[in-house]
């Protein structure tokens, strides 16, 4: 089984499953449908799966004109109905992995998804979980339920981890290009998935587990946030101490040896950073270990948003107004610059936080024109319009995203206040006693 998977993986033509079509699994089904796999796309959302049946794109980072030539060569097809898992000789798991309230991994929707596959699983096939999670789900989760079913994982089917690794938004690395981590159950699992993601990405890193793979993702992501964690302390302290902290950062950032820059800013946002950390935490307090800087770092990055209305609120009072009936524009809901994803942005704190001070509160942003229900927000919200007239209307505008989009010296110019989380009005000549750092 294992040579004669490994020999239709390499050369004869292969149907990929992709559970999940979103900011990971639509990228995915692209660039394997480009390198001239067949994809079937698995998703809850009817919408979305109507949205790629007529070769549209719901992901900025997809092109419409990609996923549309797919769907024309009969490479690309979108669907409901998970009873067709059995026609993928492959099968990646691109799934969503929330926090609980109580900062516990919520592995629901990987339950869901193995329950799907284990029903449809046929000898032969390759399962690989990219969704990031915690060290030994694969095989103490999929496993099992897998297994199950009375095939044995390395000789009837394959198992594997592969974390994903999309950074929306950036033009340089993404998914065919970005090197891709893969750990087997077993080495003849690894050889499988080694074998087929060569088939679409540049390059491929086998280690020597999906543990290690589990952990991998992990500690990319531990890396940075702890990191912009101790940065943004850095902020709070250069702030008492009336130093800017931009320049601080620009100026150590000239050593060319160990250093590496990292940015304050009003939080942490995107899938993974704000999350990833607290499923390697949880993990290690059940082998009984304290993760100090981790937690650390997580108490700092979650008090950002509070400092920023601190600062919106200072602000104002130095102008003689109070925080509450101020009506404050924010720019930006997206979680980074130049992109439309929104999940964990610190903008939707910020929002919520500074409507709890009784504040009146408007965004705008020229990639998320209106903001959809979310498992913690329902803020019911539309980007409001960019115009001088509205501007002045505005106690304060507080910068919470910068968007390559905006004109800084336009927006200074005619608000009455900004506050600048991103040190984006470093350019701006006129007007700059308007200007807040935060």
């Amino acid at each position: 089984m294992v040579e004669r998977t490994l020999k239709r993986f390499e050369n004869d033509d292969v149907t990929l499953g992709v559970i999940g079509l979103g900011y990971v699994g639509l990228p995915l089904a692209v660039e394997a449908g480009k390198a001239g796999l067949k994809v079937l796309g698995f998703e809850v959302s009817q919408r979305v799966a109507e949205l790629v049946n007529r070769g549209e794109s719901h992901i900025q980072d997809v092109p419409a004109q990609q996923v549309a030539a797919l769907r024309k060569k009969g490479l690309l097809e979108a669907t409901t109905d998970m009873g067709r898992l059995v026609e993928c000789d492959a099968v990646s798991i691109c799934v969503p992995t929330p926090l609980s309230k109580t900062r516990d991994p919520d592995v629901s929707y990987i339950l869901a998804a193995t329950q799907s596959v284990a029903a449809a699983l046929r000898p032969g096939q390759l399962i690989v979980l990219e969704s990031t999670t915690y060290p030994g789900t694969t095989r103490e989760i999929m496993l099992p339920a897998l297994e199950a079913r009375g095939m044995k994982v390395g000789e009837d089917f394959f198992l594997c981890f592969s974390p994903e690794r999309v950074d929306p938004g950036n033009p340089t690395w993404q998914t065919k290009n970005t090197p891709k981590v893969i750990g087997g159950i077993t080495p003849e699992c690894a050889r499988v998935g080694e074998t087929l993601y060569r088939r679409f990405i540049d390059t491929v890193v086998p280690v020597s587990s999906a543990e290690a793979a589990e952990l991998t993702k992990l500690l990319e992501n531990t890396f940075r946030a702890v990191n912009i964690g101790l940065v943004n302390e850095t902020a709070l302290i250069s702030d008492r101490l009336g130093v800017n902290v931009w320049e601080v950062i620009e100026a150590a950032g000239t050593k060319p040896f160990g250093f590496m820059k990292f940015l304050p800013g009003p939080g942490l946002g995107g899938h993974c950073i704000p999350i990833d950390p607290f499923y390697l935490a949880w993990k290690a307090r059940q082998h009984g270990l304290t993760t100090r800087f981790i937690e650390l770092a997580g108490e700092v990055n979650v008090a950002m948003p509070r400092y920023v209305v601190g600062k919106v609120a200072e602000a104002l009072k130095q102008r003689g107004k109070p925080l509450k009936g101020s009506k404050v524009l924010l720019l930006g809901l997206a979680y980074k610059k130049d992109v439309d994803d929104v999940r964990e942005s610190p903008s939707l704190v910020l929002i919520e936080l500074l409507r709890s001070q009784g504040a009146e509160v408007d965004y705008n942003d020229p990639h998320v024109p209106h903001t959809h229900p979310m498992r913690e927000h329902d803020l019911r919200m539309a980007s409001k319009p960019l115009s001088a007239a509205m501007l002045r209307r505005y106690d304060a505008v507080l910068i919470s995203t910068d968007h390559s989009a905006y004109d800084y010296d336009f927006i200074v110019r005619h608000a009455q206040l900004v506050i600048d989380t991103r040190n984006a009005t470093r350019d701006v000549q006129r007007g700059r006693r308007k200007i807040v750092k935060a």
